[in-house]
């Protein structure tokens, strides 16, 4: 979308964050179809990518514990960061949902803190190198063993929970935090973890296509059913263009059609959505 339409509709850019990571995982790994687990300072955003594009969410979506009706993709959060608090021991161990948040380098103990961070534990395990690693030399590697465990568990169970069928699922690993992850979760495929796979939030954003989308009920006419198709592809592509998309690169990626029996008319909801590249001339006309 443009600024102006950004600013008339700013509903439209919730969850574009997630939504950010989800492309930017799908052009970085080249995997159409998979999970991706965006892990960042507080959360873990977990999401599915079909056909290289954010599975939506079926139901309401929760804003602030309230429910809404808008467009969003199908996300579960779980609280785990690297900024996450890292307490007990042994099968006792939990991290997060509480985190130090942006203090990370100010009160995790390898920047000179005294609170015990899933930071430290990855640095003290030599997943990455991050501030002084010799202020996490002491911690018990038993216990740095049983924190990244609990990650792993609480994480793999998110993503299990967002399977919709029994086969197999890849998943793609990114995010500055997602040095906390395994290289791969029990009863799952392997952990994909990209090059680049830090940014793929900017990436996802830097990518990010025109669209189109028509999401109506048409009175479908018996022998009618394909004109009404083509009406509402036509329509989606034509949308697409409008917003500033690349006319020759629109195609459409979305397309759900479901009869209403209680309605007269053969009435059917149709929902398609088009995408394209943004034509650049017409963005730079805009100031974009």
């Amino acid at each position: 979308m443009d600024v102006e339409f950004a600013r008339r509709y700013p509903v439209a850019t919730f969850a574009s964050g997630p939504t950010n990571s989800m492309r930017g995982a799908a052009v970085l790994s080249g995997l159409g179809t998979c999970a991706v687990v965006d892990v960042g300072g507080t959360t873990t955003d977990v999401g599915v990518l079909t056909g290289g594009f954010p599975r939506e969410a079926t139901v309401e979506v929760s804003v602030a514990g309230i429910r809404t009706n808008f467009r969003m993709p199908d996300v579960l959060s779980v609280g785990i960061g690297g900024g996450s608090l890292v307490r007990g021991s042994g099968t006792d161990t939990t991290v997060g949902p509480d985190s130090v948040g942006y203090r990370l380098t100010e009160q995790a103990l390898v920047f000179g803190g005294d609170v015990l961070t899933a930071t430290d534990v990855a640095v003290a395990a030599g997943r990455v190198e991050i501030g002084d690693g010799s202020l996490v030399a002491g911690l018990g590697r038993a216990d740095v063993e049983a924190a990244l465990e609990r990650i792993a568990t609480d994480v793999a169970d998110v993503v299990d929970r967002m399977r919709i069928s029994a086969d197999p699922l890849p998943v793609v690993a990114v995010g500055g935090g997602s040095v906390l992850l395994p290289d791969s979760f029990p009863g799952l495929a392997a952990v994909h973890r990209p090059e680049h796979f830090a940014v793929a939030n900017a990436i996802g954003a830097a990518i990010a296509q025109v669209g189109g989308e028509v999401d109506r009920v048409f009175a479908i006419a018996p022998g009618r059913r394909d004109a009404a198709v083509d009406e509402a592809r036509q329509e989606a592509v034509d949308r697409a263009v409008v917003a500033g998309a690349d006319p020759a690169t629109v195609e459409i990626v979305d397309f759900d059609e479901v009869p209403i029996p209680y309605l007269p008319g053969n009435a059917t909801r149709i929902r398609c959505k088009a995408v394209g590249d943004l034509r650049i001339e017409q963005a730079a006309g805009r100031g974009a």
